[in-house]
């Protein structure tokens, strides 16, 4: 399975953010190229512990559940599932060149993860490893949304 800690996966990774202009319409969904690397962006701080979410109660029933179907095989995420909250943007438009330099900079920031106790707000605790599959499944699914 693709993990975002691998170095071929994460340069895989970021030649399809480079690709990524404000030409570029989504396939599914309702977020606009700028608004899905912004989430993707808050995506990774969360991942990377820039940011705390609180666990949310469904999550502690079938969380583990969900995640285990959910990182599945090369099996990719299915479309609008739900997200927390302060995982979207709600600015309609930015400069996207900049968000994709951001975004860029905390993908490279997984050469030197260090965040061992960190908490998913729906999935619960995950392994480094968990966490490496679903940032990949994660990036890769918004970039698919893309057509990238």
């Amino acid at each position: 399975m693709k993990t975002i800690f691998d170095a071929a996966t994460q340069d895989e990774i970021l030649s399809r953010i480079n690709k990524l202009t404000v030409n570029h319409e989504p396939l599914w969904g309702k977020m606009n190229a700028y608004q899905m690397a912004k989430h993707c962006t808050l995506c990774d701080d969360m991942m990377l512990g820039n940011i705390k979410i609180k666990r949310v109660f469904i999550g502690r029933l079938i969380g583990r559940m969900i995640l285990k179907k959910a990182l599945q095989a090369d099996k990719p995420f299915g479309k609008n599932s739900p997200t927390a909250p302060i995982l979207i943007t709600t600015a309609d438009y930015g400069d996207l060149e900049e968000q994709k330099k951001e975004w860029i900079q905390h993908i490279k920031q997984y050469n030197h993860f260090d965040n061992p106790t960190f908490v998913h707000p729906f999935f619960g605790k995950m392994s480094k490893d968990e966490i490496g599959v679903f940032t990949y499944k994660h990036t890769d699914h918004h970039l698919r949304q893309f057509g990238l």
